[in-house]
């Protein structure tokens, strides 16, 4: 039977790190392969600037995980500097005593990430403990830091990272979620004080947090990890890489600024991008997608694009990422976009309103099914169905103007999952005065006729209007901004993607691929 098991067992034993489940979908361990690519970027960079040379091979570059949770990133720098050193440091435990005192840090997320990272780095709990690999560290903690920080309340929110303090002023036996990196306003500083003496590091990498939960669920939490990229700019590293969710390139609250550094600054020099989470994250789905960068204090220039769907890899070689005020993540549609552009008409945004268009919230319910005296139409969700109920004009305070012109209302949100080709948008209504709406959708208006109306919601319906929504779109949340590229046309006829075609000069190439990605909408959808 020992035998057995033995020959059974024999080469099955998997990467402890491939085998953690993760803590949320905010605070994603990173698969050992994907950290691993991630460092072969890094590894690539240096070459190309040092004239060939290995990065591993180098006893003084210094590297720094200040998010570290199993400690993957820190144990692949570890291994391959390990191997890489063999020459210049012939002795195994030197070597390796070496790499941990003088060259590979990390901060721990939670008390939790901390010692999973310390048994990950040193296959210890205690950095200085009998069974460490470690033999020169003084501390139990070793280079890989964490202490309980709390937050630095203004009111209702932490003044650094937007955490209520309903939620997260809590108890000493709970985690604070007041991450070490982001809660100072001098992060050089900081760090002398975590690890003793003047830090400089040549490379930050790691997977930061994404944003702070309990502030309400899904996309009313705090997005939090460009504030994790910002900090580590300040730290003037040679080479920032990290993981964070794609959506920043072309949306998110609070992330305006944050993105048009990103894109206008020059100095990311490689950007890898996961349209489906899961072809990087196993089994982690998370809305638009996630990328990884090179972010390199010495480039200014173009990008080198990798763009990774249904496994196979589009390489794009230069692409200027400030082109456009938001990254458009699919080379195919860049000529597409362009011709449109091109003719400089007036953008249908003119036209969109803002959310919650006549102020109304999405579970109001002061309405009635039947009118009456003073009443107007209310189109609504109630219960998950499209339904039209009755209130009082009177309650209308936010754009009462555009109650009695004829508007088509379009939902502000739809999802179709991350595969195509999909509906991007869900189904218009035409509405006929006296009209509103709730917070379910948004108000394109106003329209002098019914004709003009419906002249619209037919160009809406067009694989075109859509395929132009979606490169803005990265969510199911479709926002006033993602309609800004969709030009302006004349309501006097119903808009067919023919008609569009020819307007536009579309190719029957790039007609192809609009239909690879946009399926028709006809009358039955929603």
């Amino acid at each position: 039977m020992n035998e057995q098991a033995s020959f059974s067992l024999r080469g099955r034993n998997p990467d402890v790190l491939t085998c953690i489940a993760n803590l949320s979908n905010d605070e994603v361990f990173t698969p050992p392969e994907f950290a691993g690519r991630m460092l072969d970027t890094v590894a690539a960079a240096w070459a190309e600037d040092h004239n060939g040379a290995n990065i591993w091979a180098n006893p003084d570059v210094r590297f720094l995980d200040p998010f570290t949770k199993s400690g993957v990133f820190l144990r692949e720098i570890t291994t391959r500097l390990t191997e890489g050193l063999a020459g210049a440091i012939p002795d195994l435990q030197t070597r390796v005593d070496h790499i941990l005192t003088k060259q590979v840090f990390g901060i721990g997320i939670t008390r939790l990430t901390s010692l999973l990272a310390r048994r990950s780095l040193y296959c210890s709990k205690h950095a200085n403990g009998v069974h460490s690999i470690a033999k020169s560290l003084a501390t139990n903690d070793g280079n890989v830091w964490f202490e309980r920080v709390e937050h630095t309340w203004s009111d209702t929110k932490c003044v650094f990272c937007g955490a209520p303090r309903a939620i997260f002023d809590r108890d000493d036996v709970l985690e604070t979620h007041a991450y070490a990196f982001i809660h100072t306003n001098d992060i050089k500083s900081r760090l002398e004080e975590i690890f003793g003496g003047d830090m400089q590091f040549d490379v930050i990498i790691g997977n930061p947090p994404y944003q702070m939960t309990g502030g309400g669920g899904g996309s009313n939490d705090s997005s939090i990890y460009h504030l994790f990229v910002e900090q580590a700019k300040a730290l003037e590293p040679r080479y920032l890489c990290m993981v964070i969710p794609s959506r920043w390139m072309a949306g998110g609250r609070g992330l305006d600024e944050f993105r048009g550094h990103m894109l206008k600054e020059g100095h990311i020099r490689h950007l890898t991008d996961f349209p489906d989470s899961g072809e990087a994250f196993p089994g982690v789905q998370i809305k638009g997608g996630v990328c990884y960068f090179l972010w390199d204090g010495a480039h200014k220039g173009t990008c080198e694009v990798r763009r990774i769907a249904g496994g196979e890899e589009h390489v794009q070689p230069n692409r200027k990422l400030g082109e456009f005020d938001i990254f458009v993540r699919d080379e195919r549609a860049l000529g597409i976009l362009r011709k449109v552009l091109a003719h400089k008409e007036k953008s249908v945004i003119d036209l969109v309103s803002g959310d919650t268009p006549f102020g109304i919230a999405t579970n109001f319910d002061e309405w009635t099914e039947k009118g009456g005296a003073g009443k107007i139409a209310l189109h609504l969700i109630n219960k998950t169905k499209r339904t039209i109920g009755y209130m009082k004009r009177a309650d209308i305070h936010k754009n009462a103007e555009g109650i009695d012109a004829w508007k088509v209302f379009v939902p502000k949100a739809y999802g179709a999952g991350e595969n195509f080709p999909h509906q991007i948008l869900g189904k218009e209504i035409v509405a006929a005065p006296p009209s509103v709406c709730t917070q379910s959708y948004m108000a394109v208006m106003p329209f002098a006729s019914e004709r003009a109306a419906k002249s619209f919601a037919s160009y809406y319906r067009t694989r075109l209007f859509r395929f132009l929504v979606c490169q803005r779109k990265i969510t199911q949340d479709a926002l006033r901004s993602t309609y800004t590229w969709v030009p302006q046309q004349t309501w006097t006829k119903t808009w067919t993607d023919e008609l569009l075609y020819e307007k536009y000069g579309i190719t029957k190439k790039e007609v192809a691929f609009i239909e690879s990605m946009i399926r028709p909408m006809d009358e039955t959808d929603e």
